[in-house]
């Protein structure tokens, strides 16, 4: 499959580039039937949302260039903008440049897609923290294309039986693994090898969750258990520790087995087959609220003060202060809703169900809380049993033994001073079927769970192997191929430029080789003709 690294980024990566400074009387030419002040935001110049920040004596009639408006306009006017755009205007001036380089936007961009980054580099000398910011967000837009190029495969080997669970920390480059073996492994997300396991638990893990601080699993005993960090320890989680109340704990509430866990800063959240999602208090390990559904719950996503959660086939969001229903999305799918992901800002939910669809959601938070579907897939043929999120990049996986990964990017209107919240720009889910970018093949058995992060994918199933897709040296991969094909097209150019040389100074050498074989081929002419005269003398005889 052809690597696209380079055609989606290309107009990203010039802002990194200063311009020359002798376009800084650069002119943008008004036509004269419209106001100097009132071009289109994509253009770079004033909308009429920022004209009312102007004074009337801020507005020049003779301005024709944007450089001539006070920065704190310009300032507004890029906010208006989307990346791509704030990079092709920074490099119209250098005033442009430093305003664009160094605008708080950035970091808007960068944690409305991943987040807060995992580490910050120290500031250097001259670099301001939005200067840090743009850079952060170019480096990680340009390795967002990974996904489509090459890749390997390790497959870790010590599972028993199917693989239900995983669980990827990227923070920590660990990966965490249970099933019906019973038991939790924790692996080398970069070397691909064992670290740790726990002892056999007593029943099925269906369900893993961790973080820096606390390392949760559930399964059918319907119980939690949990492991708390240990600071001196290089991987974080001791599992074959010996029980300590104080780095080790389990709690039973459920009444049915648990399908599905979550963490966040300062709650825990689980959802069980008996028909509700329990929010607990990390430090005490107490229960807070009881979220009752109509149906087996079989996942959710918390953000802030809302947890997502799929129940049947019903999508639902809740409210964990006050423990109220937000909103429901009755037959979400056609049978089970099996799995649940959702976006770092909240506002996106994607699920995958019995039918082998996946459905992407929007939320709106208006005078009332509404869920609106604006896209589908269909990339599988049978049950969606795991869906994965990491900007642009969804990963599902399946009963049919395939992964797919699908760029929501297109699809996201991520221009954020327009507003989310207006449900007249509703898009017909069913007109708007989009195909996946790409599918990975090679399981012949089901795929029961998968998870993205750190340029991998990590997934398993009934065949009770742990698989990581590694895409860490795609985009090197990707830059050699590149250069080897440059390489190849300049020795061609290089033999074919010598050969017209040679030829044409063939040409110069020898100025008469032309007449002499007008001259041969003259003289064979004339023998043939001599031959039919003969010819039609004898005929004639």
């Amino acid at each position: 499959m052809a690597f696209e690294c380079q055609k989606g980024i290309e107009s990203l990566r010039i802002c990194s580039i200063k311009p020359s400074k002798n376009r800084d009387n650069l002119t943008l030419e008004l036509e004269k039937r419209k106001p100097l002040h009132k071009l289109d935001a994509k253009g770079g110049i004033v909308n009429s949302k920022c004209e009312e920040l102007l004074t009337g004596n801020e507005v020049l009639p003779g301005c024709r260039s944007i450089t001539e408006l006070p920065p704190v306009l310009i300032s507004e006017i890029f906010n208006l903008l989307e990346p791509k755009e704030l990079g092709i205007v920074s490099c119209a001036c250098t005033l442009l440049y430093q305003i664009a380089s160094e605008h708080h936007v950035w970091k808007e961009f960068y944690c409305e897609r991943w987040g807060q980054p995992i580490l910050q580099p120290p500031f250097g000398a001259g670099h301001s923290d939005e200067k840090l910011w743009k850079e952060l967000f170019v480096e990680r837009e340009f390795r967002s294309k990974t996904f489509m190029g090459q890749y390997t495969i390790d497959m870790l080997y010590g599972h028993t039986e199917d693989v239900r669970a995983v669980f990827v920390l990227s923070s920590k480059k660990l990966v965490f693994t249970s099933g019906y073996d019973q038991i939790v492994r924790m692996w080398d997300l970069e070397e691909g090898l064992s670290i740790a396991s726990s002892e056999s638990l007593g029943c099925t893990i269906r369900a893993v969750a961790a973080d820096s601080r606390l390392l949760v699993a559930g399964g059918t005993g319907g119980f939690i258990h949990g492991w708390r960090a240990n600071d001196e320890n290089p991987h974080l989680f001791n599992l074959r520790a010996p029980q300590n109340e104080d780095m080790e704990f389990q709690v039973w509430e459920h009444g049915g087995p648990i399908t599905c866990l979550a963490l966040d800063f300062n709650r825990m959240y689980s959802g069980s087959w008996d028909m509700s999602i329990r929010v607990w208090d990390r430090s005490s390990v107490e229960c807070l609220k009881v979220l009752i559904h109509s149906d087996w719950v079989w996942n959710l996503a918390p953000h802030d003060t809302t947890v997502a959660s799929t129940a049947g086939s019903d999508l639902y969001v809740w409210d964990t202060n006050s423990g109220s229903q937000l909103a429901i999305i009755n037959n979400a799918h056609a049978g089970y809703t099996y799995s649940l992901a959702r976006s770092h800002t909240g506002k996106l939910l994607f699920t995958g169900g019995e039918d082998g669809a996946i459905h992407m959601f929007e939320i709106f938070e208006n005078a009332m809380y509404h869920v609106r579907r604006v896209a589908t897939w269909i990339p599988h043929l049978n049950a969606v049993y795991s869906l994965a999120f990491e900007f642009p990049w969804l990963v599902s996986a399946s009963s049919d033994g395939k992964l797919s990964l699908i760029d929501v990017r297109k699809l996201l209107r991520t221009n954020r001073k327009s507003s989310l919240n207006n449900s007249s720009k509703a898009v017909n889910p069913v007109d708007n079927v989009e195909p996946p970018q790409r599918m990975l093949h090679g399981f012949g058995s089901n795929l029961f769970a998968v998870d993205v992060g750190s340029n991998r994918i990590v997934c398993a199933g009934e065949e009770g192997l742990v698989r990581i897709w590694n895409f860490s040296q795609a985009l090197e991969i990707e830059q050699r191929v590149q250069a080897l094909r440059g390489l190849r097209l300049e020795n061609r150019m290089r033999r074919r430029n010598r050969q017209l040389e040679t030829n044409d100074k063939g040409r110069r050498d020898n100025p008469c080789s032309f007449t002499k074989k007008n001259q041969i081929d003259g003289h064979r002419n004339s023998w043939n003709n001599r031959r039919k005269m003969v010819w039609k003398v004898k005929a004639s005889k």
